[in-house]
């Protein structure tokens, strides 16, 4: 047992090795020689006599570091927008490259003295953290929501390419602010039940959206955008459930012996007949709220909708008179249940669930947009 498990193992190792070796010549054939390398490399740490994965790692390395090269020095005489962008990716696979054969015994005996742009990297990093700082300046001049939440990201990554670099983390934070649409929030109650829907609120907490109580919105200095106000009006549910039957009556031929005719058996079947009526008792609890969204500085309602959250019971019995052989099976699996009766309580705390979800999903809704 145990000698077939690693046996089993060995051949599959060996099939992935074939075909991680096959990959890395395939990768080479079709200009992919950064691929290539690495899976090269790859197969070399494993085995660091393998032929073929030498034979491409000697095809393919050189290629790749003047594809990059080139493509880098390209990117720097051009004339576009983060350029230097396109220059860190090239000079951090370089390094990559530079790194995956230094840790790689195998890979080391055939590239002994592997390139590296570490120098290369570390100026076109503060020319692209510079690059995409200014990019972050021109996009907070235009003054909108939009190009805030666009410097946003600029100024970040200025940061990722320079930790520090000039005035990127107070830039970003002000980005940040300018970019975040800020809503007031009321909750009111008009039924008799003490439930809350702020929750619906908080599960739509995200960047770039804030929400403030009244009394929070009323002693801020930051500007309020918009006024949200959810109405509570509380769940209905009947006194009693709906409960209908229908009766109808059924037979079926079953067997009840064998005879021999002519030599032959035979089945003695037997018509049976029953009465079943089928019970079925529904109740159903409902929640209603209303969502109210107001732009402050238009006058305007953004939206003014109802949303409600319902909750359903249902359960079906049956009882029978005659020969049970009668009926069907899921007449008989119905017959076995006895009569019941709704939790109330858990309908309606399912329906305020469902309530719940339902607004937070409209509030989600409503507010991808900003």
């Amino acid at each position: 047992m145990i000698r077939s498990l690693a046996t089993t193992l060995f051949g599959l190792l060996t099939l992935v090795f074939i075909i991680s070796c096959s990959s890395g010549k395939h990768a080479y054939k079709n200009g992919d020689y950064y691929e290539a390398v690495l899976t090269s490399v790859q197969r070399l740490r494993q085995n660091p006599d393998h032929k073929k994965s030498t034979e491409v790692l000697k095809l393919s390395y050189q290629a790749a570091v003047s594809f990059l090269e080139t493509d880098a020095q390209n990117q720097i005489n051009a004339n576009a927008n983060f350029k230097w962008r396109s220059v860190v990716q090239d000079y951090e696979k370089i390094n990559h490259l530079y790194e995956q054969i230094r840790t790689s015994p195998g890979a080391m005996k055939v590239i002994s003295n592997p390139v590296n742009k570490y120098t290369e990297l570390t100026d076109a990093k503060n020319k692209a953290a510079e690059e995409v700082y200014e990019a972050g300046v021109q996009a907070m001049m235009k003054n909108t929501r939009e190009n805030a939440k666009e410097a946003y990201y600029l100024f970040k990554e200025s940061q990722n390419y320079s930790p520090g670099y000039r005035e990127a983390i107070e830039m970003t934070n002000q980005a940040e602010y300018n970019a975040t649409l800020r809503v007031s929030f009321d909750e009111s109650n008009a039924s008799r039940e003490n439930f809350s829907i702020q929750p619906a609120v908080s599960n739509t907490q995200r960047q770039f959206l804030k929400f403030y109580s009244s009394a929070e919105a009323l002693n801020t200095k930051d500007p309020i955008d918009q006024n949200l106000k959810l109405i509570y009006r509380g769940c209905m549910i009947p006194n009693a459930p709906s409960t209908s039957s229908s009766t109808e009556n059924v037979e079926q031929d079953v067997k009840v012996g064998e005879k021999t005719v002519n030599g032959k058996k035979e089945d003695v079947m037997e018509k049976v007949k029953a009465k079943v009526t089928i019970y079925s008792r529904s109740l159903a609890a409902e929640c209603s709220s209303m969502i109210q969204i107001t732009d402050l500085k238009a006058g305007s309602t953004l939206i003014n909708n109802q949303v409600d959250g319902r909750s359903n019971w249902q359960y079906s019995w049956a009882t029978y008179t005659g020969d049970i052989r009668a009926l069907s099976n899921s007449q008989k699996e119905l017959v076995k249940k006895k009569e019941a009766y709704p939790q109330r309580d858990d309908l309606v705390n399912q329906a305020r669930q469902n309530l719940l979800n339902n607004l937070s999903n409209q509030l989600r809704n409503f507010y991808s947009k900003y």
